[in-house]
């Protein structure tokens, strides 16, 4: 192309035109420098706040509260196993340990559990609250921990709890974990200490996930319109006892005192499938929309630890010894909770360097990020699993309520209140 076909006039340009060439071209290197440079400030970032949270895995971490050396040793997958000397430094390390790997997926639950999801993810969250605290999980949680466990209970848990505490001991959101990194551009949101009773709440979740039987409850009562006891009581029959007897057998339930007693001798009898309603053969009209529109709020309530509701159920099974090559019972045990990331189940193991009435664990297998000790799992001698059998564990109670409270054997009671405040 010839040198002059830029201008017009075939004269070379005035110095204004080349000192606007200049500045153009200047303009656009400082462009390019600036997204290279804005690429890498990303990348370093990206990288730098990533690794932040990254748990330390070689080396010596000093943890003030322990009584003695606790080695924690990850094998090629990750998979920690940890060996101390104590009851209570093994599950301080516990804490210690699941807290670098799993602490935000602990605070979202905890935040569940308590009905507090409004903190951490804005004003979508207030509904969920709301139902989560009218349910009431961490009140049970409290006056469990205050009344019901054990002494030796406790210790674990609060050994527990001092270690998640001790790793988070100086730490910014986003040296705890990445997800909080990502939250700090949206809110001012800080993680709070753990506490034991964190730990006993999340139990209360599980056990609301595992519940079986709600919705054959609210399918009863909606039924009981169109059909009576007896045709329901063919669609819902009573669990074939005398067909299928109970593996254990040495004692009973007695459903009257909520107490178990030697085989033979309980007064009461098993609960059966009923209608549903508290006193009630049929749900009143109105309450025909009412009791389906409870389908969209337990819909709503977020999944705790994810049941597959494909109905097939988990299982748990034994082979004999006598049909193994190693003349050894084998264990299968798969309790059939939904894939999740991160997952549902930990897997690591406890052991004690010197088995004795001060450190009394061995164990391997599965727990819950959250929760001391091994849920599923095996030790030198025995395995043992879990699974859910899906009795009847829920009851739906019809209520007449009135201006001044609700009606109960016959005479109108006042409401007990209490004032809840939500954060968001």
């Amino acid at each position: 192309m010839p040198p002059n076909t830029t201008a017009s006039s075939g004269q070379k340009p005035g110095k204004s035109g080349r000192k606007k060439g200049r500045k153009a071209r200047l303009f656009l290197i400082v462009l390019v420098l600036a997204i290279i440079g804005g690429i890498a400030f990303g990348a370093y970032w990206s990288v730098s706040t990533v690794r932040a949270s990254f748990p330390q895995t070689k080396g010596s971490i000093k943890l003030d509260g322990l009584s003695g050396p606790v080695d924690v040793k990850r094998d090629g997958s990750g998979i920690p196993q940890v060996y101390a000397s104590s009851d209570e430094d093994l599950f301080m390390a516990q804490g210690f340990v699941q807290a670098q790997d799993r602490f935000y997926e602990m605070d979202v639950r905890r935040h569940m559990t308590s009905g507090r999801l409004s903190e951490m993810f804005g004003s979508g969250q207030v509904k969920n609250d709301e139902f989560l605290r009218t349910l009431g999980w961490d009140r049970v949680a409290q006056k469990e921990y205050d009344t019901k466990l054990s002494a030796s209970t406790k210790k674990y848990l609060q050994a527990y709890a001092k270690g998640v505490n001790a790793y988070l001991k100086g730490k910014d959101g986003k040296d705890i974990s990445l997800e909080y990194a990502a939250l700090g551009f949206s809110n001012d949101y800080s993680p709070k200490q753990w506490t034991p009773v964190d730990s006993v709440a999340w139990l209360k979740a599980m056990a609301w996930d595992l519940r079986g039987n709600m919705q054959d409850e609210i399918d009863r009562s909606l039924m009981t319109s169109r059909l009576g006891p007896k045709q329901i009581a063919d669609l819902y029959p009573e669990y074939p006892y005398s067909r299928n007897k109970a593996i254990v057998q040495e004692g009973a339930y007695d459903s009257v005192s909520g107490t178990y007693s030697p085989a033979g001798t309980a007064s009461g009898s098993a609960s059966t499938a009923g209608t549903g309603l508290a006193g009630n053969t049929e749900a009143p009209s109105g309450f025909q929309s009412q009791l389906s529109g409870l389908y969209d709020v337990l819909d709503n309530v977020p999944t705790a630890v994810g049941v597959n509701g494909n109905g097939i159920g988990s299982n748990s099974w034994v082979v004999s010894g006598s049909h193994t090559i190693t003349g050894k019972p084998l264990l299968a045990n798969d309790p059939h909770l939904s894939a999740s990331l991160p997952s549902v189940w930990y897997q690591m193991g406890l052991h004690c360097t010197s088995l004795s009435a001060k450190c009394q664990y061995d164990v391997a297998g599965y727990t819950f990020a959250g929760m001391p000790g091994v849920v599923i799992g095996h030790n030198q001698d025995i395995a043992w699993g879990m699974t859910n059998s899906g009795v009847d564990v829920t009851d739906l109670y019809l209520e007449k309520i009135t201006g001044e409270g609700y009606t109960y054997d016959g005479k109108v009671l006042p409401f007990t209140t209490r004032k809840e405040t939500i954060k968001v």
